[in-house]
């Protein structure tokens, strides 16, 4: 098996790596117009929003959970830590409390918040693959879903959800 790449940023991670942005942004405009003098304004603006979008582009890249066939690793921009596949009770497909569905990890012990990992947050799927996001989705859940076959890993998926999966994205509903 490959690495699996999943994971959802919690909002105030994701506010942090922004406000890193803009600084960024604004710390390389600053330096261009003070080296360049004022007539480089729009040049410093161009190269600050390049630099913030680059180190924003960094910092979400990094901050990931990746399923390998040894162990999950949980990364942040600082740091990593792994959970051990002992450690996973079970995974489940539901609706998350913002009403988007939820592909999320149970396991035991650990100070994980609510004893659960998030490892996939997507909009409820209504249509058949319309774009890149929704396909890279589609790949996503599919290997999760194989890499927890994989592993034995019960898998409970709400009736809606799994419906439209198969309606929508082809994907059949687990067999267990």
């Amino acid at each position: 098996m490959t690495m699996v790449r999943a994971g959802v940023v919690p909002t105030q991670r994701a506010a942090l790596y922004s406000v890193l942005g803009i600084l960024a942004t604004v710390a390389m405009a600053a330096a261009i117009v003070g080296l360049f003098g004022v007539n480089r304004v729009f040049t410093g603006l161009l190269v600050g929003a390049i630099a913030g979008v680059a180190v924003m582009a960094a910092l979400f890249t990094r901050d990931a959970i990746l399923l390998t066939e040894q162990a999950i690793y949980r990364r942040t921009p600082w740091t990593v830590s792994s959970i051990d596949w002992d450690r996973v009770v079970a995974g489940r497909f539901t609706l998350d409390d913002r009403a988007r569905w939820s592909l999320a990890l149970d396991l035991s012990g650990g100070d994980e918040q609510h004893g659960e990992l998030v490892l996939l947050s997507i909009p409820p799927v209504l249509r058949p693959v319309s774009g890149a996001y929704d396909l890279r989705k589609r790949e996503q859940v599919n290997e999760i879903r194989a890499l927890l076959r994989h592993k034995r890993i019960p898998v409970t998926v709400l009736p809606e959800i799994a419906g439209a999966l198969q309606q929508h994205w082809q994907i059949a509903p687990p067999t267990r």
